[in-house]
């Protein structure tokens, strides 16, 4: 983006003493008046603009009577308009701006200022705006009683907590950076801006999660003392979060594991330092809007206990942390503090132990926490788990309902805190097919919508790149920001061979409620009958179509096609070449082994391993389908399938492995290796 010169557009609209003569002149007069005095004025600066577009602060000063609750209003004179704004409620009809307060900065007392700002567009000229008008009144640095009714009346006492935790949908997860060990970008991540909040909240997040590891900032006991300059950067990002219309919800991170886990064995060193803790957290942020939460504990676990132990030892660190915050005064007597279950997990008796908790407490600003990462296996792609099936199905259908008749039923709020899958990362490419990774996104938040529940998606830099601000793939963010159902089909792949005939070729219709309206190669609509045709949910694409899309069949993709519904967000199908991969022989050592690969056009799926017994090899001895990426990975650019060091320790020297690769085209191939002495030796 191009920025012109920086202009400082100045609207001082009378100047101070005028105010200050008007004021005194009223109280010679000895007026009197049954309505509040009103006065105000404004300073209005464009910090920067470039073609089409520009970025404006407005600064309001109240010059009457203390104000609870403001609406300021103003016209643009050339058409301009509001594109995205930060700390007030922002409405535009036809011409006109109405910036209204937030729930943090409602009030403003006499002499006091309020400020906000936005990212506007212009065409033409952009002038400042004629005049701004304070819940009615002018701001011509006057005071009197008001021109008009105030249109923004004062609030009538904070949101419930259901309100609130609503509010928060969708979230996102500041993850791996101030909760990273050894600094804040030691992970890999840059330091948090204002910017990335800006962003955050420009995609339509409402609320961010926002992880904090103390332990590396934490003195020795008996104070255990917060470094200041930690707490100071913490709240530093705080405070942007909160500028930008984002509520927060501040927690207690890996901590978990690096010693609150060690609560059964050191019971009252940990309690005693979990308290100092959260006694120095709850203090610096007591005077804070109720926007910002707090969360007792990510992830508790403790060990060496079973189930019912680690409940009881949950409940003392969340009943701790209740105490403490209730206790420190400001705005935590009613700010909404959020529990988690035992390791944040989702089975019945985790929650029906926390219900209890939350029962016992008789709080109304309490919010119940889980994780969800789905089906284990689909969510790291072991034992065959490659597709989004019904087992992956009814687990995600199976914990929301639960979450929803345990707590949300019951008027208790609940945020499933982190959510994604697990081995999905833009340095992991392939762990997931792209299709049915969609589908599990599309139907976590369709079925969280459906059981009132807030989703905080946990991203460590694998969806939106910290770096440029972008997301790493827009298709995905989509079905992240969509608010509907989409429809989907059985697979999002047509494979066809690379030579002979080409069939016609079918899919199935997951219409998800909506209609199916079509299929699109671009800008250009198939067409029915002579393209595709539909069968009650079976989609079949014609052999001409196929043998036109295909072009040159070279291997790889040969085109892209979009389904079309009646809402949501277009269904791509791509159709792609490819022939059986081929495999060649090959020997090298277990710390780097690769089987030269020619893949034709196909993409891997999972990988099975088994001795000539039958038995599976591997170090997941109960599934001969190992885990993608840990285990094995393919290479595409370097043409090579690569088998981990972790793999080939894992395997009985001298005895023979037969690998199978499964491809996504449907196609096998076997592979045979043999470790012995530190050195592997396949056969194709």
């Amino acid at each position: 983006m191009h920025s012109q010169s920086l202009r400082r557009a100045r609207l001082r609209l009378v100047a101070v003493a005028a105010a200050v003569l008007a004021t005194l002149a009223a109280g010679l007069m000895g007026a009197v008046s049954a309505q509040a005095a009103q006065g105000c004025s404004v300073d209005y600066w464009v910090q920067s603009q470039w073609p089409g577009g520009f970025t404006a602060d407005v600064t309001v000063h109240n010059l009457g009577d203390p104000i609870d609750g403001w609406d300021v209003e103003w016209v643009w004179p050339e058409g301009q308009s509001v594109t995205h704004g930060w700390n007030a409620d922002f409405t535009t009809t036809a011409e006109r701006v109405n910036a209204k307060n937030l729930s943090y900065n409602r009030t403003i007392a006499t002499g006091a200022s309020v400020s906000f700002g936005f990212n506007g567009s212009w065409a033409g000229v952009n002038r400042e705006p004629f005049e701004f008008r304070l819940n009615g009144r002018v701001c011509d640095g006057t005071v009197g009683e008001p021109t008009t009714t105030p249109t923004t009346p004062p609030p009538a006492g904070g949101d419930s907590a259901m309100e609130q935790v609503a509010a928060m949908q969708p979230s996102w997860n500041v993850g791996n950076t101030l909760d990273a060990l050894g600094g804040e970008t030691a992970w890999g991540n840059p330091l948090i801006t204002e910017a990335l909040l800006a962003r955050v909240k420009s995609q339509g997040f409402n609320s961010i999660r926002l992880p904090v590891t103390w332990d590396e900032y934490m003195g020795p006991g008996p104070d255990h003392t917060v470094d200041p300059a930690r707490m100071e950067r913490v709240a530093q990002v705080v405070d942007w979060a909160l500028e930008q219309d984002l509520q927060v919800l501040l927690n207690v991170h890996h901590d978990s594991w690096m010693w609150i886990d060690d609560l059964p064995a050191d019971h009252d060193a940990v309690l005693a330092k979990f308290e100092a803790l959260w006694t120095q957290i709850a203090d610096r942020f007591k005077d804070y809007p109720p926007e910002l939460s707090f969360e007792s504990n990510n992830e508790p676990q403790f060990a060496g206990t079973e189930a019912a132990e680690g409940d009881a030892l949950n409940e003392e660190l969340n009943l701790a942390f209740h105490e403490i915050v209730r206790g420190s005064g400001g705005n935590n007597g009613d700010r909404l503090l959020v529990l988690p279950t035992l390791h944040t997990n989702g089975d019945q008796a985790r929650l029906d132990a926390l219900k209890a908790t939350i029962d016992g407490l008789d709080d109304p600003m309490i919010a119940a926490t889980i994780h969800f990462y789905g089906f284990w296996p689909f969510s790291v792609n072991i034992a065959g788990f490659t597709r989004y099936n019904a087992e992956v199905e009814a687990d995600l259908v199976g914990t929301f309902q639960r979450a929803h008749d345990t707590f949300v039923d019951n008027g208790i709020p609940v945020i499933v805190g982190e959510w994604a899958v697990l081995n999905y990362d833009h340095n992991r490419p392939g762990v997931h097919q792209p299709g049915e990774l969609l589908k599990f996104f599309e139907a976590v938040t369709h079925h969280a919508r459906e059981n009132g529940l807030t989703l905080s998606l946990w991203d460590a830099g694998q969806f939106l790149n910290r770096n440029t601000l972008q997301w790493r793939d827009q298709h995905m963010y989509e079905y992240f920001a969509s608010e509907t159902r989409s429809g989907t089909t059985s697979f999002d792949s047509v494979y066809l061979p690379g030579d002979g005939a080409i069939a016609p070729s079918s899919l199935t219709l997951n219409r998800n409620g909506l209609q199916f309206e079509g299929l699109w190669h671009g800008d250009e609509p198939l067409a029915e009958g002579a393209d595709y045709t539909v069968s009650g949910d079976t989609l079949t694409f014609t052999a001409a179509a196929l043998t036109r899309l295909a072009g040159d069949r070279d291997h790889g993709v040969n085109a892209q096609l979009e389904a079309r519904f009646s809402d949501g967000v277009p269904w791509r199908i791509t159709i792609i070449t490819s022939d059986t991969p081929v495999l060649s022989d090959a020997t090298g050592p277990t710390s780097s082994f690769a089987i030269p690969t020619r893949f034709n056009g196909d993409t891997l799926a999972t990988m099975e391993a088994r001795y000539a017994d039958g038995t599976n090899a591997g170090p997941a001895t109960w599934t001969p389908f190992q885990e993608f990426w840990s285990n094995f990975r393919p290479d595409y650019d370097a043409g090579a399938l690569i088998l981990t060091p972790e793999f080939l320790a894992s395997v009985t020297d001298g005895q023979p492995v037969t690998l199978t690769f499964h491809f996504y085209s449907g196609a096998t191939v076997s592979y045979t290796i043999t470790e012995s002495g530190g050195t592997v030796t396949g056969t194709a």
